[in-house]
């Protein structure tokens, strides 16, 4: 595991079980909300999937498996790769609780075991933030190609770069130049609903945030072919790009 993945790692198995009991309610509760409306639950990432039946989706960091249950619910096989043991055990109570079965893998993104993995999924699927967890887009690119079955999609959904210039969604990061490479280190997604005391306790993350050139050059150089590029509003201003999403086929 790279050095910076040990960091994001402590990170995110800091509180992060209780934290999702505290926002989404317990796995039970958060079960009946996936079970009543799973196209509800997945948001707007439900108009870019073809279909759910039988599809292998890798939900890639997939964090407490708030999209992975209700994909499963809808009848897909799920694998979650994700750093963190704590949002395991939240995603996989869900799951149990939902009476649905999804596989989670805890590992390092960039060390997915391709013996087993490699061109197994239909489908790549990525949300809410991903990216920037890792300073070699390339390298993570050619992992989700490799990932894919011929024929196979990804669909990622990340913050909009534009993010680096503007704290348009409200996240508390630091701005910074739009072009800036630098890796620094900041607080994690959740932490601004910790009060202070903890706050200031909690470890810190390791950032490298991207151009928009520079993530669809890494997509197109991974050898996937780009099918669509949307931008969707900030969720604090409507006038603002918040997230966009990157369609592409293998």
């Amino acid at each position: 595991m790279v050095e910076y993945s040990v960091q994001n790692k402590k990170a995110w198995e800091y509180n992060a079980y209780d934290f999702w009991v505290s926002q989404d309610g317990s796995p039970s509760e958060r079960a009946k909300k996936d079970l009543d409306d799973p196209i509800g639950m997945l948001k707007r990432y439900s108009a870019y999937f073809d279909s759910y039946k039988d599809v292998r989706f890798a939900n890639i960091c997939g964090s407490c498996g708030k999209k992975a249950v209700p994909l499963a619910v809808l009848g897909a096989e799920v694998t979650v790769f994700d750093i963190s043991e704590h949002n395991k055990r939240y995603a996989l109570e869900v799951a149990e609780a939902a009476r649905v079965k999804i596989d989670f893998e805890v590992c390092d993104v960039l060390e997915i075991d391709m013996e087993k993995y490699g061109g197994y999924f239909d489908v790549v699927f990525m949300e809410g933030g991903v990216l920037h967890y890792f300073h070699d887009i390339d390298r993570f690119m050619g992992i989700m190609f490799s990932l894919l079955k011929s024929g196979g999609k990804m669909i990622c959904s990340d913050f909009h770069p534009f993010k680096k210039i503007s704290d348009a969604l409200n996240c508390g990061q630091p701005t910074m130049s739009y072009f800036s490479k630098e890796v620094f280190e900041g607080e994690m997604a959740h932490a601004r609903f910790f009060e202070k005391e903890v706050r200031d306790r909690m470890p810190k993350c390791s950032y490298r945030k991207y151009t928009v050139s520079e993530i669809i050059n890494a997509v197109i150089n991974s050898g996937f072919t780009v099918k669509r590029f949307d931008e969707h509003p900030s969720w604090t201003n409507g006038d603002l790009p918040g997230e966009f999403t990157v369609v592409a086929d293998k």
